[in-house]
Order: C-alpha cells, then sequence, then structure tokens
C-alpha cells in the first residue's frame, strides 16, 4: 500500500491538506479511487461499457483496468456472466466486493489521518510555502530564505536588505522595476540566489577594506577538489552554507583546509531576487 500526500489551495488565499490513496502490488498500481469508483458502477450497472460512460473513460481503456486488476488480484475481481435475461453482463466476484469495503475503510482512516495532520500543522500555508522553496528547479548553487528588512530607492535601482534565519543579512541591487514586479515589501519573504562562481573566498580579512556588500564570516565544513575548480562550502550560521567556486590554484594559495575559517565574499549586484 502507497500513500501519496499533496497539498493543494483549497480556495484563493487558503491552503487545505488532501491527499490520494493507492494499493501498489508487484510495483504496479493496483487499486486507487478511480479503479474503486469503476468496480463499484460495474457492481451498481453490471456492465463495464455503462460503467465506463459513468466514469467518463473508453470502454476499452475500462477493460483494459479491469484486466490489469484481475492479473494483479490473488482472485478475480470481475466475472464475466454470460446468458440469462438480459444475454449476460459483468458482476463483482465476493473479492471484488471485499477489496471495495477494505479500500472505504483504509480510504476514510487516511482522510482522518489527513484532517489530524492538519490541525497539527496549525499552519498549512508555511508548509506549502516550504514545499514550494524546496521544489524549485534553478541552477544556482545558492538559494536562501529570508525576510525583507529594508529597501532604499534611488533613482534607477533600488537597495534591498534580506535577512536570514540566524540573522544573517544579504544586499541586494535590483532595478525599481524589478521591485514593482515583483511587489517587494519590506515584511515579506523572498529568495536570495546566488551562482557559486560569483562567490569569492578570503581568509584572515578581519581589517581588510573592500567594496563588495556582502561578506560573511563562517566555518569551511566542505571542499571538492578538481583539477580546474575547486568547491568550497562556508557555514555561516543559522544553518546556512554559501558554495562558491573558485579556481584550483586559488584554493591552494589560500591554503583552505575544512573546519578553518573564512569569509564568503559577493557582490550587490550577484544578487537575485525571488518571490512566490
Amino acid at each position: 500500500m502507497e500513500k501519496h500526500k499533496v497539498l493543494s489551495k483549497s480556495s484563493k488565499n487558503d491552503v487545505a491538506l488532501e491527499g490520494s490513496l493507492w494499493f501498489q502490488k508487484s510495483e504496479n498500481m493496483f487499486l486507487g479511487e478511480d479503479r474503486i469508483a469503476l468496480l463499484e458502477k460495474i457492481d451498481a450497472l453490471g456492465s463495464i461499457n455503462q460503467a465506463a460512460k459513468e466514469v467518463g473513460i473508453s470502454y476499452k481503456t475500462a477493460w483494459y483496468l479491469v484486466n490489469m486488476m484481475n492479473n494483479l488480484a490473488d482472485k478475480p475481481l470481475v466475472e464475466r456472466v454470460t446468458g440469462g435475461k438480459g444475454g449476460g453482463g459483468t458482476s463483482l466476484t465476493a473479492e471484488g466486493k471485499r477489496a471495495i469495503a477494505q479500500f472505504r475503510i483504509i480510504d476514510e482512516e487516511h482522510r482522518k489521518f489527513l484532517h489530524n495532520l492538519q490541525l497539527r500543522l496549525g499552519q498549512p500555508d508555511t508548509l506549502y510555502q516550504f514545499l514550494r522553496r524546496i521544489s524549485m528547479k534553478i541552477s544556482a548553487r545558492n538559494v536562501f530564505n529570508g525576510t525583507i528588512t529594508a529597501i532604499t530607492k534611488g533613482a534607477v535601482n533600488a537597495e534591498v536588505a534580506l535577512t536570514l534565519n540566524g540573522g544573517t543579512k544579504i544586499t541586494s541591487i535590483v532595478t525599481n522595476g524589478a521591485i514593482d514586479n515583483l511587489g517587494l515589501k519590506e515584511g515579506m519573504n523572498a529568495y536570495a540566489i546566488i551562482k557559486a562562481s560569483s562567490v569569492f573566498i578570503g581568509t584572515e580579512l578581519d581589517d581588510a577594506k573592500i567594496s563588495a556588500r556582502n561578506i560573511m564570516y563562517g566555518t569551511i565544513i566542505k571542499i571538492i577538489d578538481g583539477p580546474v575548480s575547486t568547491e568550497v562550502d562556508i557555514e555561516i550560521g543559522g544553518g546556512n552554507v554559501v558554495s562558491a567556486v573558485i579556481t584550483h590554484g586559488s584554493a591552494t594559495k589560500l591554503g583552505l583546509k575544512e573546519g578553518s575559517k573564512a569569509c564568503a565574499i559577493f557582490k550587490a549586484s550577484s544578487v537575485i531576487l525571488g518571490t512566490n
């Protein structure tokens, strides 16, 4: 038996927890809501043709599903009845009726489970935003979630300050048009996206003066060395990790080692902002 749970919006503004239930057998999808509905219509109408019309599928598809369910079941769920006053038809076996009854019991318990889970979550919107965030597919290695704490507009561009979990701040320079298009406002959630190739690595910069707005001190937690490039991951607090890709020669010259202190440096203009 396999359960697939999804989050879907129940109205324009609210998010509700919903789900679907499937039985899986021999690595194949065996019984689900749509197939149970077909079995129920066959039981009520005594005809695969009529049942197919009722559930909105073709007669050919209905027979395919029936044959597949019968093949996967230990005993047939549907049987063909020949002869008789009506010239024969189709009916459910005792096993087919038992399968429907068992599915409905489990489906009811599944719905109760989802209802209780939603009550425990309290704010499913938060979980929905989290799933949206982790499902994003982008090429940039660094994606940070935070809250916009300041927006300073100039004649053409604007400076946006994003505060991450743990208090780390990222500064981004974007156009005023981008501010308007994204609807950015102080207090709203947003994402900072930085390509790893745009991140510089520095050491012993306590007294150095650098024009880059974003200088993040932390600890190197991983180094992946290559013949040309080296990937360096720096933990900057709050569970946030910045990834940088620098040349192998630079990594050697800096003497970078896992567990040593370093800082990640990137320009404000290298920070792309995103929203849900």
